[in-house]
């Protein structure tokens, strides 16, 4: 189902993949060990971290808050966007309109 947006599809899984690509221990959501995570090059860590974008982007349709690693990803509707938080700290937001 994913999330209402107005922007581009490809547009925002861009920086949905740019934003996950911030979470030093985004491996951990499809229960990687470091060890696994460090072994892939750099292009497959990049498609590893798009996929889990479009995840997120599916996932956040029914499920307004979730885990990803030490973050937490949370679709805020209100405001039209997604909001990547450390702790109390904004990692980083994508903007749906």
């Amino acid at each position: 189902m994913g999330v209402k947006h107005g922007r581009d599809y490809e547009y925002i899984l861009a920086d949905l993949t740019k934003a996950v690509g911030q979470i030093s221990d985004s491996y951990n959501f499809f229960e990687m060990e470091a060890s696994e995570w460090e072994d892939l090059s750099a292009e497959e860590k990049l498609e590893v971290q798009e996929a889990l974008a479009e995840d997120l982007f599916f996932a956040l349709g029914t499920e307004s808050v979730i885990s990803v690693g030490s973050a937490v990803v949370i679709y805020d509707a209100d405001n039209h966007r997604i909001n990547f938080l450390i702790g109390e700290d904004e990692l980083d937001f994508v903007a749906l309109i």
